[in-house]
């Protein structure tokens, strides 16, 4: 849709649809296992029910097959927001990445539509929320106990324990918003998050009788790959004195635990809470610590030891947002809003309750790449569905938007579920889901991707360069991979294809993957320089490129200086840079109060020159970068330059390459807000040989190749920027 199309329509939404339009009520937990949901019906169901959950569940529908495509909490909640996979809303991981809050996101659309939205709880994207009336936030993980609470005027501290908090803010938002509008509410706990501390209401909750161990709790990682024996995720031997156990004081046996920091969580609690906390930890400490002297508990007693502290306290975090939800539903149902309002209950991924021998997530294996999802809308949801469609969380934003009669931006790559919901089996629904882990140091989790269909997983580990390939029907828990049996040859062929259909659909290469270069101690401070620069605003022509680009403050000064200085133009371009390396540094800062009339764009040649990237490849990155400038600053024109030509015969293979490129880029200009200018021309002669006179290493330019290249640009310049020609 056009984007004068797309604002009409967002401008008519509401009288259009001010009666039927739902509210949406989105309840979100952070690290929320399927095993401990009793509707899923796992192993913990009897022991430890969530009958509030379950009662979305029998109001509505449980999706069976429902997964993220990327196991860590902040690139989740980026990927709810925007529908897009992590590489494309740029939060690909939690270490570093912050979230571009100048994009858009289906709360800004639904914002624009006439709905009122609300934030309350766990943000953890870095960067302040955008396209919410109201948001009341946690700092970064935020704390289980006397929380703090960040506004847009400020933060303050409010006691008690988190979960209630948030609820209670969430209920009390709802009773008092404007009633004329519908709305969104996003409720995010922080629980059951690690460090699992629970209200002291339930410190005894589980305590007389063992949870259930599940089969795999001394898995030895034999028959898949090398790196899972590499991972630092394992209860029996990464699990932490202080932080994850709650001991007090220094760590007495360091051979079973790690010092990974102390209990947080006590020291922010008040003399009364301290008080109810030890009389219950105090003793079952004392006991623990008195057996171990004494030599009563073996290795593997120890580990099931610490599973069952762990598993407890995370079910009791459980059960705090269980009794949440349980209020807000009552809420709901009580001001007579139920029957107008969609409700979904998930989490931002699932987590290992001691299979593998793990806590945490990031793994493609199916206990942390499935997300709950449980949804209620009345006349839309049958109650008591059970459907097995296969979904991700690119999908949240476009169905919240199709709900609100709001058009879906085709940039989405999500798809939305209401036929779904309806109980319709589209033809073309999905047959596999792609999933992609960047490898943050955190936990030694080695990077990986892969795929996920009806039947089978396979993942692909860089690192090692390994395959493993799962049949979930005959081996559920993941214990051995069949991709060098035989037998399964066909299946591993048909699933590399899905593999890399998947990769394709979702525009994954290492053209589009931002990555920055902090590894070159130049790189960093330059980039920092550059959104220093860019935050001081006023900029109103931005070129973006690669050592071409950076050229204009060396051998291309003069030039500079004479076409572009009084014309408050911003120079974004680096040495060495490639198409993912451009997209990074848009996205963490280089942007920020940049809003010129026109971008200058010319990347790609370090994409051929490099690593010789498929031309299809390198032309998606610069379609990326289009995009990602349109939708940040849809009031800037683009002037989209060809790459320049390399070599010096037009023969050679480097050249080709990018003559291939470009005949691909052109189609993207519009005419309007994206023009096209081939430029490679004016640097050849008759025989399209380049000069050497000119690019002296038939790459960069010397004085006189600026002085030519400004020269073309100039009228076109000069007429989307407004200011005289310069001659």
């Amino acid at each position: 849709m056009r984007p004068l199309l797309l604002l009409a329509a967002l401008a008519l939404a509401p009288a259009l649809f001010a009666a039927e339009r739902p509210n949406i009520v989105f309840l979100f937990s952070d690290d929320h296992a399927l095993n401990a949901i009793s509707a899923y019906g796992g192993p913990l169901k009897d022991v430890a029910p969530t009958p509030n959950l379950d009662r979305i569940a029998k109001d509505g529908a449980v999706f069976t097959r429902s997964y993220c495509g990327n196991s860590i909490c902040g690139p989740s909640r980026a990927t709810i927001l925007t529908g897009k996979h992590s590489h494309i809303n740029g939060f690909p991981d939690n270490d570093g990445s912050r979230f571009d809050g100048s994009q858009t996101t289906f709360p800004k659309l639904l914002q624009k539509a006439g709905y009122q939205t609300s934030l309350i709880g766990k943000w953890h994207l870095v960067t302040q929320p955008t396209g919410f009336d109201h948001w009341e936030i946690l700092p970064d993980q935020g704390s289980y106990y006397n929380p703090d609470f960040i506004t847009a005027t400020g933060r303050k501290r409010e006691e008690g324990y988190c979960t209630d908090i948030i609820t209670d803010k969430a209920i009390a938002w709802m009773e008092g918003r404007d009633k004329s509008k519908p709305f969104v509410l996003m409720c995010q706990h922080k629980a059951p998050h690690r460090n699992w501390s629970p209200a002291l209401r339930h410190l005894e909750l589980f305590k007389d009788a063992p949870l259930p161990e599940p089969a795999t709790l001394f898995d030895n990682y034999d028959g898949r790959s090398s790196t899972l024996k590499e991972q630092q995720m394992s209860i029996a031997r990464n699990i932490s004195w202080g932080h994850d156990m709650k001991f007090k004081g220094e760590n007495l046996f360091p051979e079973f635990f790690s010092k990974e920091g102390g209990n947080g969580e006590y020291a922010r609690m008040t003399a009364a809470q301290k008080q109810a906390w030890d009389k219950v930890r105090d003793p079952e400490n004392e006991a623990f610590i008195a057996d171990m002297k004494a030599g009563k508990l073996k290795d593997d007693d120890v580990t099931r030891w610490k599973y069952q502290r762990y598993l407890k306290d995370y079910l009791r975090c459980v059960r705090a947002v269980d009794e949440g939800v349980g209020r807000v539903l009552d809420y709901l149902d009580k001001s007579g809003l139920a029957k107008n309002t969609l409700v979904i209950y998930s989490s931002d991924q699932g987590f290992y309750l001691g299979e593998h021998g793990w806590y945490d997530k990031r793994w493609i294996f199916e206990e942390s790449l499935s997300m709950p999802f449980l949804v209620r809308w009345p006349g839309v949801v049958k109650p008591g569905t059970r459907n097995q469609a296969l979904i991700q969380n690119i999908d949240y934003a476009p169905t919240f938007l199709e709900a609100a009669g709001v058009p879906i931006p085709a940039t989405i790559q999500g798809k939305s579920l209401l036929p779904v919901l309806k109980g319709e089996t589209p033809a073309d629904w999905r047959k596999a889901i792609y999933y992609f882990y960047s490898g943050e140091p955190t936990h030694h989790v080695a990077a990986h991707d892969g795929v996920r269909s009806d039947r089978y997983k396979l993942m692909f580990i860089p690192k090692t360069k390994e395959w493993n390939l799962f049949d979930l029907e005959k081996d559920p828990q993941e214990m051995k991979s069949v991709h060098d049996d035989p037998a399964y040859a066909t299946t591993l062929a048909d699933m590399k294809k899905a593999y890399d259909e998947q990769r394709r659909l979702y525009r994954m290469s290492p053209s589009t993957v931002p990555a920055n270069r902090f590894k070159e101690a130049w790189w960093k401070p330059r980039h920092e320089e550059k959104v220093k620069l860019a935050k001081q605003g006023g900029h109103d022509l931005v070129f973006i490129g690669d050592s071409i680009t950076q050229g204009w403050e060396s051998k291309g000064k003069a030039t500079w200086d004479k076409y572009y200085a009084h014309r408050n133009s911003l120079n974004l371009g680096f040495s060495g840079d490639r198409t993912e390396h451009v997209l990074w540094r848009l996205m963490n800062g280089e942007l920020e109060n940049v809003d010129p009339k026109v971008f200058v764009l010319m990347v790609g040649t370090n994409n051929t020159g490099h690593r010789q990237d498929p031309p299809e490849q390198v032309a998606d990155g610069i379609k990326l970068i289009l995009e990602l400038l349109q939708d940040r600053k849809p009031d800037a024109k683009i002037l989209l330059l060809s790459i320049f030509p390399r070599a010096p015969k037009p023969e050679d293979g480097l050249r080709q390459l990018n003559d291939q490129i470009n005949a691909r880029i052109k189609t993207f200009a519009d005419g309007e807000r994206v023009q096209w200018l081939e430029v490679s021309d004016a640097f050849l002669d008759k025989d399209k040989v380049l000069a050497k006179v000119i690019m002296p290493d038939y790459l960069h330019p010397n004085d006189v190749g600026y002085e030519i290249w400004a020269k073309v640009m100039e009228s076109h310049i000069a007429k989307l920027t407004g200011t005289p020609e310069v001659k």
